[in-house]
């Protein structure tokens, strides 16, 4: 039977070696590589279901390595080769959230750099994040009108002014130009329905109490409806163009306006006012809609918010409840706020889900080094905090603008950042950094539906983790992401009563599918 199992992923392994096409790697010096893609030639890579008794490991580490796939078989348990620095304990039948699913942002900024591109490369970047040869990504999230990832500040029905009805709402030339021909190719290539999910950095100045696009302000309370039409429309005028919205957020970082904090597109609000719009304008005007069914996400801010912005915005107006469908959840505190908080939410509301919305690296004022080509380390940083998210009920992880130029924008405020990838429209490539294969990781085999179960960790006493997360996939395959920080290092992993041992390279992420018969 072993010889059997053993000529199969032979053969599977021939046949689907055959069928990849390998990074096209570049060095950078003192860092890891990225991989081109020209106008000739972009890597591809796909996913096979495991033989029955063994498993598939896609690895790619700080060394250079991008999914590279291996295979093996699981013995019985009773085998116990004196080799392994921890042990991994798969328990299927404990299972937690379902996941909902992976994906980036299509912006202005990253539709314009997508647009730069030849027509075949246009479309090698669109396969390379949603085909069946890519990432798979099965979301989007995508701006109600500007933000600051866009050439200029701008929204909505900006003219005239004081248009309580709305009636001069249209879509504008970064709608019609960009960002909806990215979402149709997206649309046209992608394995699963594409669930979008909109936001509304600022609507125009004319509903604000600053009357400015940046700095503190906030909605003005006879504008209330008003702002709840902005997003209706903005749905209604999607759909029109063939595009379903699946979620809207009840706007992007409230506190960034509250407080004044940013240069760029905001809103702010207070716990009480927002409230008070979910309940008396938003809520009511999609519920009672044809979109009743667009899901309604609060919060979209900070970890350290979300006990204001979900369990104190609703002790202040309970009724707020029946419209929320859950919570969504930024990036750039989580080095300093621990999961622990998302259980504010799970715990007190576990039919509420968590969706993390908003993620890039090079944003801090210390990171002088916006873009930064081959970085591992902003890999590494994806990675621990996709698993941390998930091992605290996150049902999906969004990125940031699906890609950037070589100066990390175009950003209006210069608020320049980094991205998986990087468009050189001049050269006619585009690159993809570490951080693209740290996302595939997740989003190629955790698809939507799967369920994470338990997996326990058994380790000598001072012995580093090996940072982990397990599914259960739809297929009836378990998958695990295993991040390894430091060395080379040898691993077990048991399911039932089955045992296989993984040679994790230094510095990498492996992703492990197999099936687990209890």
């Amino acid at each position: 039977m072993k010889l059997f199992i053993l000529g199969f992923i032979l053969f599977t392994y021939i046949y689907v070696i055959d069928s990849d096409k390998p990074c096209a790697a570049r060095q950078i010096k003192d860092k890891s590589v990225i991989c081109v893609c020209n106008t000739t030639y972009c890597d591809e890579f796909t996913r096979e279901m495991p033989a029955k008794g063994g498993y598939i490991t896609f690895t790619s580490s700080e060394a250079g390595a991008r999914f590279k796939k291996e295979y093996g078989v699981f013995h019985d348990s009773d085998w116990n080769p004196k080799c392994c620095s921890a042990s991994l304990v798969v328990n299927p039948k404990v299972k937690f959230q379902v996941a909902e699913g992976f994906g980036g942002a299509v912006t202005d900024a990253a539709s314009i750099n997508w647009k730069s591109l030849p027509e075949e490369m246009q479309q090698s970047l669109i396969n390379s994040y949603y085909s069946s040869k890519g990432l798979e990504y099965n979301m989007i999230r995508v701006p109600i009108g500007g933000c600051d990832f866009s050439t200029h500040a701008y929204a909505y029905n900006e003219q005239p002014e004081n248009d309580v009805d709305l009636l001069n709402f249209t879509l504008t030339s970064e709608d019609f130009d960009y960002k909806i021909p990215m979402i149709r190719a997206i649309n046209r290539v992608a394995t699963a329905p594409v669930h979008i999910v909109a936001t509304t950095w600022s609507p125009p100045v004319w509903m604000k109490t600053n009357h400015n696009i940046s700095g503190f302000g906030r909605l003005k309370k006879e504008y209330f409806q008003t702002y709840a039409w902005y997003h209706y429309k903005f749905i209604e005028q999607y759909a029109a163009q063939g595009i379903s919205i699946w979620a809207i957020t009840t706007t992007n970082e409230p506190i960034d306006g509250f407080f004044g904090l940013a240069r760029f597109n905001t809103l702010g609000w207070s716990i009480e006012n927002m409230a008070e719009w979910i309940v008396k304008n938003l809520g009511p005007t999609i519920r009672n809609s044809k979109f009743k069914d667009v899901k309604i996400l609060t919060c979209d801010d900070q970890r350290f918010t979300i006990p204001f912005w979900f369990n104190v915005m609703l002790r202040t107006n309970p009724k707020a409840l029946d419209y929320i469908d859950g919570v969504g959840v930024h990036y750039y505190a989580d080095k300093v706020v621990p999961a622990s908080i998302l259980n504010v939410v799970s715990d007190t509301h576990p039919d509420k889900f968590i969706l993390a919305t908003e993620a890039c690296e090079g944003s801090f004022p210390w990171q002088t080094e916006k873009v930064d080509l081959g970085s591992w380390t902003r890999a590494v940083t994806y990675i621990s905090d996709i698993l941390e998210d998930l091992n605290h009920n996150v049902v999906g992880w969004i990125d940031w603008n699906l890609c950037l130029n070589t100066r990390g924008g175009p950003n209006w405020s210069e608020n320049y950042v980094d991205s998986p990838v990087i468009v050189d429209a001049v050269k006619n490539e585009f690159y993809k950094q570490p951080m693209f294969y740290a996302m595939g990781h997740f989003s190629k085999f955790i698809k939507r539906g799967s369920r994470r179960i338990e997996v326990n960790e058994i380790k000598p006493l001072f012995s580093w983790s090996v940072k982990h997360v397990g599914f259960l996939t739809p297929d009836g395959t378990v998958v695990l992401v295993l991040l390894n920080e430091g060395g080379k290092r040898t691993v077990s992993v048991r399911c039932a009563k089955k045992k296989a041992v993984l040679e994790l390279e230094a510095k990498s992420v492996t992703t492990m599918e197999f099936y687990c018969v209890i």
